[in-house]
């Protein structure tokens, strides 16, 4: 039986740690990024910067965030699931609810710096590349961006 999974944009303290524990536990201690370079100033109360976290059951696994980029694009980041969630459609799902938000704030476009090694799961996503690759975190990337209709 597939599992459920309830994905909430952040509304309370309790949801932004929760969001912030699934980043550090990816991003942090797998992934071994700097925890300055993982928590910035987009993560501070005050900012339009829009947190998203899925449950499964009462359980964070899974995270991401959606900001301003410029007039009408919004950037995707920090989009994280859990090792033991991974494969499950997790990922696609919270990818969705982000840009249904992203819509139903008026953005056109969306842009995203995808890890290289996920490329192909947000190509899927309708993303595209567009430039070089580059390294951030001492982890290869490369810049996608989607139209949104």
């Amino acid at each position: 039986m597939p599992k459920t999974y309830e994905i909430r944009q952040v509304q309370t303290d309790q949801e932004k740690r929760d969001a912030l524990s699934v980043r550090r536990t990816v991003f942090i201690e797998e992934q071994q990024v700097p925890e300055e370079l993982e928590i910035d100033e987009h993560d501070e109360a005050g900012t339009p910067t829009l947190h998203f976290v899925a449950y499964a059951g009462d359980i964070p696994v899974a995270a991401g965030r959606l900001r301003p980029y410029a007039p009408g694009v919004g950037k995707v980041e920090r989009v994280a699931v859990l090792s033991g969630e991974r494969g499950t459609g997790l990922g696609r799902l919270i990818m969705q609810e982000m840009e249904e938000a992203a819509r139903q704030n008026g953005y056109r476009k969306l842009k995203l710096n995808a890890q290289c090694h996920a490329r192909r799961f947000y190509e899927k996503l309708g993303y595209a590349p567009i430039g070089d690759v580059f390294e951030e975190a001492g982890i290869p990337h490369i810049s996608m961006e989607k139209p949104l209709s």
